[in-house]
């Protein structure tokens, strides 16, 4: 089964003859080779986590939610959601041979593990001065692997691309936001963060919707490659 976030990556197929010869001929060293039993796609699942816990701060960042100390029921949604049931997307992605998704899940998953602790028990013991620079550095972080990940995700298709895309200009507004201490980009940070997850969700839907209805009903427009 194909996922909607694996790329259109085929190897060639004598190298992955080899591949399978030299697990079954070292059976000390290797696991065994895989049974060929499908299982689910685990992207829209993953999709929907990242989009659903992201869609929920980033209503705080863009300052649409006047109470900020409602600020905590991100905290849960972070840890079991976006962080846990990220985290076993990417488990099941490397299960499906998706480096890419694998990558992506899990990490995004552990972005949101550390967040809820970060969150929870690091930034409050932080001296008010320094705070913004701490939080700032934790997001510059996220930043990076962002980036090459919207590199990576030009070989996918054009959903990807903007979630990606979305994700990178959402990472690089709020880190300015946070060294520079500014009101006006973590409030874009937060607008462009709910355009992550509104793109996000449109994968996840797709992921579900088009093989439950044996039919592209939500295209998702692969990236045409040479």
């Amino acid at each position: 089964m194909t996922s909607i976030i694996e790329p259109s990556l085929h190897p060639d197929a004598s190298a992955h003859s080899r591949r399978a010869a030299d697990v079954r001929t070292e059976p000390d060293l290797l696991p065994p080779a895989d049974d060929g039993v499908p299982i689910a796609d685990p992207a829209p699942l993953g999709l929907a986590a990242f989009a659903g816990t992201t869609f929920v701060l980033s209503l705080f960042n863009a300052g649409l939610v006047g109470n900020v100390a409602l600020v905590a029921v991100v905290l849960p949604i972070a840890l079991l959601y976006g962080g846990l049931v990220q985290l076993l997307a990417g488990m099941w992605e490397f299960r499906n041979d998706n480096t890419f998704g694998a990558v992506a899940f899990t990490s995004y998953g552990a972005f949101w593990i550390s967040y809820f602790f970060y969150a929870r028990f690091v930034a409050g013991t932080l001296p008010p001065a320094d705070a913004h620079t701490a939080t700032g550095r934790f997001l510059l972080m996220w930043t990076i692997f962002t980036a090459y990940m919207t590199l990576a995700s030009l070989r996918t298709n054009a959903v990807l691309v903007a979630v990606f895309s979305t994700v990178l200009v959402t990472f690089v507004l709020l880190t300015a936001g946070e060294f520079m201490e500014s009101t006006v980009l973590l409030h874009a940070g937060g607008f462009f963060g709910l355009a992550a997850a509104a793109c996000a969700w449109y994968g996840s839907a797709a992921g579900v919707v088009n093989p439950t209805w044996r039919r592209t009903v939500l295209p998702v427009f692969p990236m045409q490659h040479s």
